[in-house]
């Protein structure tokens, strides 16, 4: 009996690797495509709202609105900053204030002209952020990644269980043949 053990144990390490590497890639794949999608909402504000404050709207008027508040809100919002990094306008408040998007992401698309960045004024908050060059400035947009961190780990949950199904799975198959080939 401990040789068949051994034996369906030397049968099921590589497939049972095989399943696990398979399922990391999986998991992993299917987080930054979720992630990454996570931008497209931004990036047509942003580059929208860039466009007309390259055309001369007012930046006040680009983020009329609702006030977004950080701490929970799902909205989209908009902060423009001058070319020193200093707000113009924002529809983002954090504890009644406007947050600075970070001084290094300012600098980057002063440079670049765009960026797309996961931005954490604080733990426990991030956002999902594209920011544009425009003349005079910067435009950021971004969104809460709350429910898409939370669809991510239930992903994540269900990648899991099969990833446990699997090597069980692949133990019983690796054991059945050991017996047909020993028998």
């Amino acid at each position: 009996m401990t040789r068949v053990l051994r034996r369906t144990f030397a049968r099921w390490l590589p497939l049972a690797g095989l399943a696990t590497a398979v399922c990391v890639l999986v998991y992993c794949a299917v987080q930054q495509l979720w992630r990454h999608a996570a931008n497209d909402p931004q990036a047509q504000v942003a580059q929208d709202a860039a466009v007309r404050l390259a055309g001369g709207q007012e930046a006040g008027a680009i983020v009329a609105g609702a006030q977004v508040d950080l701490s929970y809100s799902l909205a989209t919002f908009v902060t423009v900053v001058n070319d020193t990094g200093a707000i113009v306008a924002s529809s983002a408040r954090l504890r009644g204030e406007p947050r600075v998007p970070p001084a290094g992401v300012v600098d980057y698309v002063r440079r670049e002209g765009e960026e797309r960045v996961t931005w954490q004024p604080e733990p426990g908050l991030r956002f999902a952020t594209v920011a544009v060059r425009y003349p005079g400035g910067v435009v950021l947009a971004g969104r809460s990644l709350r429910e898409n961190e939370e669809r991510t780990a239930q992903f994540g949950h269900v990648v899991l269980i099969a990833w446990a199904a699997m090597l069980a799975g692949l133990a019983v198959l690796s054991w059945l043949s050991e017996l047909l080939l020993s028998g």
